[in-house]
């Protein structure tokens, strides 16, 4: 599902909201996520999961076409852990 696909599905459920206002509330959702991963602050939404912000070390790498070394810096790269509830129902009826 994208962002306009679960946009329009919201604004399909909640016919008393306009289409624009369902908008702004999404688009501001995801760009509080994101501000809070950029501050390094993890975000839980109980029964879906958590985002948090993983730091990888420098290190040497290769070129999968040259096969030369080449340095990677270190990053910070965000990092999703599903939820109990949502893992169940993922996994209900599947054995």
């Amino acid at each position: 599902m994208t962002k306009s696909e679960l946009i329009a599905f919201l604004a399909e459920e909640n016919p008393h909201l306009y289409q624009r206002d369902v908008e702004r509330i999404v688009t501001t959702i995801f760009d509080e996520i994101a501000a809070a991963l950029s501050r390094g602050d993890r975000v839980e939404l109980r029964g879906f999961g958590a985002f948090s912000v993983k730091r990888r070390d420098a290190r040497v790498g290769r070129n999968p076409r040259t096969g030369d070394a080449v340095s990677v810096s270190s990053k910070r790269v965000p990092y999703f852990k599903t939820g109990k509830q949502l893992r169940e129902k993922l996994n209900h009826g599947l054995g």
